[in-house]
């Protein structure tokens, strides 16, 4: 039986079709972002390395694909009613642009916490900013409050077949752009995105390795992966931003089946990867987008006697909104 076979019989939140439905769905509103390659940094890896630039994506980030595709799937009905999430990062400024586009209201509840550059998206974009604590409850009651008042739709940042099927046609474009790929490396957090790129990816390739990229101090993923159930943490400590969520329960069932295994990071190893893509391949990336760069670059990736065959690999640095305040405020200093 095929993965493709697999995937159906199994009925994860997304599939192939779903996928390829989303691509034809959000063609006209993304960009097909480019792959960047770096000889430089392929003799530091001893492999061949393909950045997909998602930095380069609409608002920043990867989270546009899905945002655009569970927008554009709401009947009229259900779009005039506008859309609420609650997202601390990227997805609420995709949220905002992909509801701008479509003119309909987008509710995006932050927390108090979250990222000046990244609220500043929201604003720019057109969303409405409720404001709520930093805890995970009190954004979720604020959330249903709002449904509650306004009637519109919840777009989770990932939990969402919607969101995990746009997420997914990275890999379509990523494997056109590059086919002899052989593993593929990719931020892990609420699963979203890595769901939907190995879906599609193990579909068209069921041999193609994916590896999840994680930081040690948010090591759920590797935790539940060890386990084989959801883990989650009372506390992460990163540098990452963007990878402090835990799996759901619609991507869990695609990261325990499709991803390969979990490489967790130091922060200190995600900084010298941001440093590397600014330097080398002049990208601005952000730390949850270098994670990627960090792994394979990591002595747990190059010493493992599993990996050795990887030679191939394609790494998605997936957003590059990286709040430059307080470099600009140490220069004017």
């Amino acid at each position: 039986m095929n993965v493709e076979s697999q995937n159906k019989k199994k009925e994860y939140a997304a599939d192939i079709s779903s996928i390829k439905e989303a691509r034809i769905r959000i063609r006209p509103f993304i960009h097909q972002t480019p792959v960047f390659s770096s000889e430089t940094i392929n003799a530091a890896s001893g492999k061949q390395l393909f950045f997909k630039c998602e930095c380069f994506q609409k608002g920043g980030a990867f989270k546009f694909r899905g945002a655009c595709n569970a927008i554009y799937s709401l009947d009229e009905g259900e779009a005039a009613k506008g859309v609420v999430t609650h997202s601390s990062g990227n997805h609420a400024a995709a949220l905002s642009l992909a509801a701008k586009l479509r003119g309909i209201p987008a509710y995006i509840v932050i927390p108090e916490n979250a990222p000046k550059c990244k609220v500043e998206n929201v604003i720019r974009y057109g969303g409405q900013i409720i404001w709520s604590k930093s805890a995970i409850q009190s954004r979720e009651s604020v959330a249903a409050r709002v449904m509650q008042e306004t009637g519109a739709l919840l777009i989770h940042p990932y939990n969402d077949g919607r969101i995990i099927s746009g997420q997914g046609t990275i890999s379509l474009e990523l494997l056109e752009q590059v086919p002899q790929l052989d593993t593929l490396i990719v931020p892990i957090s609420g699963g979203g995105l890595i769901s939907g790129i190995s879906v599609a990816a193990k579909a068209i390739n069921p041999a193609i390795r994916i590896f999840a990229a994680e930081p040690k101090g948010a090591n759920d993923a590797a935790m539940s992966k060890a386990a084989g159930k959801i883990v989650t943490l009372p506390e992460t400590t990163t540098i990452a931003d963007g990878l402090r969520a835990f799996l759901g329960n619609l991507t869990w069932p695609i990261v325990r089946d499709l991803v390969d295994d979990v490489i967790t990071v130091e922060d200190t190893e995600i900084v010298e990867a941001m440093r590397l893509c600014l330097e080398i391949l002049k990208v601005v990336v952000e730390p949850s987008g270098a994670i990627g760069l960090a792994a394979v670059l990591s002595d747990s990736f190059k010493q493992n006697p599993s990996w050795k065959d990887c030679n191939s690999i394609g790494i998605i640095l997936s957003g590059g909104n990286v709040d430059l305040g307080m470099l600009w405020n140490s220069y004017k200093k």
